[in-house]
């Protein structure tokens, strides 16, 4: 089995990037170390500045990872902002905003990135539709998970065990893609 460190600090992310990888025969090690997230206008951006960041402190192969709430009726709002928003805000905030909205269709994105051995970098980009609940519910998970809920479902992700949110989860979508570019073979 080999190994892939994936710099983060939220436990949450690393327990569901290594049940990811885990089908392809890969340990998934956790890396701390902070690296600026810069302000830009998509994730992508983000996910690119980081890899480079790492690379330059690290020099070796490593994964991030960047997501994002995005609410429909508010132009995309918190979207690249949503950490920033989860910590100011939290969930009630989110709920506070859309109050009064009977339609609350909103979406998460989680964009994935794998730097190599030679400084080469593959992003990947995951998304699952669904909406705004109308109040928090639920206990697993971690971020807005208690307040989406997917398309074709009637619970959060907080709901949800781990296994079933990582069947149809943003970040599960974009690690998947990233394992693929990868040339990872499943199990």
């Amino acid at each position: 089995m080999s190994t892939i460190w994936f710099a983060t600090s939220n436990k949450g992310k690393l327990i569901e990037v290594q049940e990811r990888f885990s089908h392809f025969g890969v340990e998934v090690e956790q890396l701390i170390a902070p690296y600026p997230e810069i302000q830009a206008d998509t994730l992508e951006e983000v996910v690119e500045a980081g890899l480079t960041h790492l690379w330059k402190e690290h020099a070796r192969p490593l994964m991030i990872d960047d997501s994002g709430i995005f609410l429909d009726n508010k132009e995309g709002f918190p979207g690249v902002y949503s950490a920033y928003v989860l910590h100011t805000l939290g969930c009630q905030g989110i709920l506070d905003l859309m109050h009064s909205d009977t339609e609350r269709p909103a979406h998460f994105e989680c964009c994935a990135g794998y730097i190599d051995e030679k400084g080469q970098v593959l992003v990947a980009k995951g998304r699952v539709d669904g909406h705004i609940s109308k109040e928090e519910k639920g206990t697993t998970g971690f971020g807005f998970d208690p307040i989406f809920v997917p398309e074709g479902h009637d619970r959060t992700f907080a709901e949800m065990s781990l296994e079933e949110k990582n069947k149809m989860s943003h970040r599960s979508r974009a690690f998947d893609k990233l394992a693929e570019m990868m040339e990872l073979e499943k199990d």
